[in-house]
């Protein structure tokens, strides 16, 4: 480990948010954990030393108004509410100022909401099992629920970094299971892979929109990274196997 400090490295989401409304998306540089986990690990449950875990989310703490609350997620679709705080859970959302949520992922989608006047803000870990189960709808559900509002035109979406649709390999399995949910979806969402019988690539980010659009949402955005290709930037499971992770944030100011 070296003795230099890190500079830690933040994309700084494109989205038309509220101005008190703050969001960030960690790289995988900028860290201490070493290879295969280097540098920026955020995940403690992925074999990495848990010390240097440890020194990576306190540098992470050091450009954020309070430490991130850490999920334990579980591919489920359990939202954690403020009266509810949850152990194990795949999305979470807040109406309090300065509590910072965080979601880690290294290939799953993470999905940023905030609704329109910067009241309430939610996040959620959507790997194709989650978002076929409804976890952004759960989640759009609670923020409703905190706000008082039962319509969700007002909330807005950003997609953050994924698997991108030309990476995402499947097997008919999956398919089958967004098909068995019957919630309508584009069919560019699944493209057969020519001389693979039975695979298809899947579009994580079109899924995710339909469902979004499916329940009212209007201002979805994002969607525009690959993690699997884009290697110098985050962290892939599919692509690397034994690695480290990255987190999507949101906070009220």
């Amino acid at each position: 480990m070296s003795d230099a400090k890190p500079r830690v490295q933040l994309l700084l989401p494109m989205w038309p948010a509220p101005l008190q409304v703050r969001t960030a998306i960690t790289c995988r540089a900028g860290g201490y954990s070493l290879a295969p986990y280097h540098s920026l690990n955020l995940g403690g449950h992925v074999g990495d030393d848990p010390k240097t875990v440890l020194l990576n989310r306190a540098l992470l703490q050091e450009s954020l108004p309070s430490n991130p609350i850490w999920l334990k997620q579980v591919h489920g679709v359990n939202v954690s509410v403020p009266s509810s705080r949850l152990d194990e859970a795949d999305a979470i959302v807040t109406n309090q100022v300065s509590e910072v949520l965080a979601i880690m992922t290294a290939d799953c989608l993470p999905v940023l909401f905030t609704n329109d006047s910067g009241s309430v803000i939610g996040a959620a870990h959507a790997g194709w099992r989650g978002l076929c189960n409804g976890v952004l709808e759960n989640t759009v559900k609670e923020m409703q629920i905190l706000s008082g509002v039962n319509s969700a035109r007002g909330i807005l979406a950003y997609l953050g970094p994924a698997i991108g649709p030309q990476a995402f390999e499947v097997g008919v399995d999956v398919l089958e299971a967004f098909q068995d949910a019957e919630i309508p979806f584009p069919d560019e969402s699944f493209t057969a892979i020519p001389n693979k019988p039975g695979k298809y690539l899947a579009n994580l980010y079109l899924l995710a929109r339909s469902r979004l659009e499916s329940i009212g949402l209007q201002q979805v955005y994002g969607g525009n990274y690959c993690t699997v290709t884009q290697a110098e930037q985050f962290f892939s499971y599919r692509r690397d196997g034994v690695t480290g992770r990255f987190a999507s944030l949101i906070w009220i100011s």
